[in-house]
């Protein structure tokens, strides 16, 4: 496993992991400060070329540096996307579009405020059975929308019905990342996820979300190295656990979702 992490005053470094240490004595292979593709393979290639070559699969993440990195240090091994990057991709897009909304929210309430002043009034803002306002609505909704909707607390499954009702569209996105998640989860081999893949595409095409348009673009660049999961469902949780001590672990939280 290849992967970057912001160790010391937000310095970034490179780290490179065997998974078949097993988080054990071995696993750290190397620690690399920056993430240039020359700066990381000049440090690789001291490793024997016989043992170089011997590698047969390294997960890393769509970064171009890491994948310049991965093809020149280890030319025989298989590159596998992590699957948990692509899917934090489709939820940072929902995560737009509720942000997007939740400024608008907010104008709009300025704005209501201003003019309640100008009339001499009182501003009530429209409270929800849940007691949330619509500002709050899309503050607190922020966590349901990185779940999948069967984990879910009661509280988060009634302001999920009573967010998707007020923003549909906020709704399509939320399902469309959820869809994604899914082709890894449940697809049976590599034809199966391609399949589902172009579907998952159409449905993206139709929705007119912008952002997942963006998704979308980056699965078909690098579509061939993410359907490499499915050789061995490998993922980069074994270099993830090495950035605990540094940045937040995001992709971890993904993982314990799907």
């Amino acid at each position: 496993s290849i992967d970057e992490t912001a160790l010391s005053q937000g310095e970034l470094y490179t780290i490179v992991t065997n998974k078949a240490a097993a988080g054990r004595k071995g696993a750290l292979v190397a620690m690399i400060k920056g993430t240039r593709a020359e700066d990381i393979s000049a440090v690789l290639e001291k490793i024997p070329w016989q043992l170089r070559k011997k590698v047969k699969e390294v997960t890393l993440d769509m970064a171009a540096t890491m994948i310049k990195a991965v093809r020149r240090s280890f030319p025989n091994a298989s590159r596998v996307i992590d699957r948990f990057h692509v899917q934090k991709l489709a939820f940072d897009a929902v995560q737009e579009l509720r942000i997007k909304y939740r400024w608008e929210a907010i104008n709009d309430e300025n704005e209501a405020i201003t003019r309640a002043k100008l009339n001499g009034e009182t501003y009530e803002p429209e409270i929800l059975p849940n007691g949330d306002t619509l500002k709050q609505l899309l503050a607190r909704s922020r966590y349901l929308l990185f779940k999948h909707q069967s984990k879910w607390t009661l509280s988060q499954l009634e302001r999920a019905t009573f967010l998707f009702e007020r923003y549909p569209k906020l709704e399509q996105a939320y399902k469309l990342s959820v869809q994604l998640a899914n082709i890894f989860t449940y697809s049976r081999a590599k034809e199966d996820a391609f399949k589902k893949l172009g579907i998952w595409y159409q449905q993206v095409e139709k929705s007119g979300i912008e952002a997942f348009n963006t998704v979308c673009k980056s699965v078909q660049t690098h579509y061939l190295q993410i359907l490499n999961y499915f050789h061995n469902r490998s993922t980069n949780a074994s270099a993830e656990s090495f950035n605990r001590s540094g940045e937040p672990c995001k992709n971890k939280s993904l993982q314990s979702l799907f």
